[in-house]
């Protein structure tokens, strides 16, 4: 199987044609080692020395000469708006004295689907929206420390919800194992056999 040896960005690896696409969500977006299967049935394997931090239009370089386009898959989130921007930027200080993984707008805020969160938010002011979209979050001072692709400090709070993924419509998706690819036939039913015997 092809094995990830690094990984350029959209504007490293410019017009290259790609062999297949991962359409991951945040949290196989941190990933170091396991393997990941494309939209198309490719699977890959990393194995990289540290966690690497994946965006949207990224891609991994493969042993054999291939690319593999990275793209982020809409999940479970909350837009928070504000009546003004030092409203919004209080917001924003709370988030962060809590280490909560947010992505910054101009006028708003996203971050992932947390009941204790939204009852923070709520209470300080904030307009919240549940929404599905992709999830970029900031990467922080240790990201950029680490020149954007490592040391990616989340401090656990990927561990909420992780149910997601199965269902979507999408085909065979980012899906992280322990095993080897030739373990796994991933025919879209992850498992699930319900074998209906009645009688």
């Amino acid at each position: 199987m092809p094995r990830a040896t690094r990984v350029v960005t959209a504007a490293e690896r410019k017009d290259a044609p790609v062999l297949d696409t991962l359409i991951l969500p945040h949290a196989q977006r941190q990933a170091q080692k396991g393997f990941l299967f494309g939209a198309k049935g490719t699977c890959v394997e990393l194995d990289f020395a540290e966690p690497v931090r994946l965006r949207t239009d990224d891609a991994l370089v493969l042993d054999n000469g291939g690319l593999v386009e990275v793209v982020a898959e809409p999940e479970p989130l909350v837009e928070v708006r504000a009546a003004d921007l030092p409203s919004l930027a209080r917001l924003a200080w709370h988030l962060g004295d809590r280490h909560v993984p947010v992505q910054i707008f101009e006028r708003k805020l996203r971050l992932k689907r947390d009941p204790a969160i939204e009852e923070l938010l709520a209470a300080l002011g904030a307009k919240a929206m549940a929404i599905e979209a992709p999830f970029e979050p900031e990467g922080g001072a240790y990201e950029a420390a680490a020149g954007g692709h490592h040391h990616d400090h989340d401090h656990g709070h990927d561990h909420h919800h992780h149910d997601h993924a199965h269902g979507h419509g999408h085909h065979d998706h980012g899906h992280v194992h322990d095993e080897h690819c030739q373990h796994h036939d991933h025919d879209h039913h992850h498992g699930h056999s319900h074998d209906h015997k009645h009688g």
